[in-house]
């Protein structure tokens, strides 16, 4: 529907006042996680600034918290939203194997996995059946503790700030510029946390943002914040929790593994270009 020029102004104040919301909140985190202790509770406070500066953002244009996309939505959406990230976690592992930049885990680094994750007596019986066991666990109870942050970015993210920026842009204008703002939210932690900053900022950036083109997908598809949720818990559960442990590093390679490395960089960008052809495709 064509908009007005004053519309279209109203809309982008609309997203200042958010983003501005949001970057005022989450410096206050960003200093206590470098400065302070205990860091993983403020990694917590930090993941709910989307949220808080959304909600504060309806509350200064007097519309109601009920206007985000709280609906469930198709059950397709958020069924696709588990195995996706699933799948790219796991396409990105396999040929970090077969390349040579890692190889998979021994019995004894299984076994220490388990003990690590409580698994001990399992684990001490039969490792095969540890590693079963630890990798269901934390696709399912980790993920719904996972959700329990992401729920906070994804208000923010994609409950609210894509369904702004989709008055205004097209399908790519709004997953470039929401993935740009959503990875550089994260800078500081790169920064301070890194140890190649450089190069773990460029791949960062290349993993959020494909990963935003899939996520404002199944979200505009969906009408609905949940599937975004669960992709986002899937998506961290995976990459940081389940293969890192299954894999021998390489000396040299390192660079290759993890969440901030290339070879998920050079998956998540293919998997990016596949939803980006298929939302322009579906007229989305």
């Amino acid at each position: 529907m064509y908009k007005t020029t004053s519309e279209i102004k109203e809309t982008w104040k609309t997203i200042l006042i958010f983003m501005a919301i949001v970057t005022i909140l989450s410096s206050l985190f960003h200093y206590a996680i470098v400065n302070l202790y205990p860091s993983s509770m403020y990694i917590g406070g930090l993941m709910w600034c989307p949220a808080v500066a959304a909600i504060i953002t309806l509350k200064l244009k007097g519309r109601s918290i009920s206007s985000l996309n709280w609906n469930w939505g198709n059950w397709k959406y958020i069924q696709w939203s588990y195995f996706i990230p699933a799948l790219y976690a796991l396409t990105t592992y396999i040929l970090i194997w077969l390349l040579g930049f890692g190889s998979l885990a021994t019995k004894e680094m299984i076994l220490d996995w388990a003990t690590k994750l409580e698994l001990v007596g399992i684990g001490a019986l039969n490792p095969t059946l540890a590693l079963i066991v630890a990798v269901m666990l934390l696709g399912t109870i980790g993920v719904i503790r996972a959700m329990a942050t992401t729920l906070g970015e994804e208000i923010g993210w994609r409950g609210f700030f894509v369904f702004e920026l989709r008055k205004v842009l097209s399908f790519t204008g709004v997953s470039i510029f929401s993935g740009i703002i959503w990875a550089s939210w994260h800078w500081p932690l790169i920064v301070y946390y890194g140890e190649n900053v450089i190069l773990e900022l460029t791949t960062f950036f290349v993993v959020i943002i494909s990963m935003s083109f899939m996520m404002t997908y199944y979200t505009f598809k969906s009408k609905s914040l949940w599937p975004a949720v669960l992709f986002h818990a899937v998506s961290n559960v995976y990459i940081q929790k389940i293969f890192p442990p299954l894999t021998t590093k390489v000396e040299g390679t390192e660079y290759w593994l993890g969440e901030n490395g290339i070879m998920f960089a050079i998956v998540t960008f293919f998997f990016a270009i596949y939803y980006w052809r298929k939302a322009i495709k579906e007229k989305l």
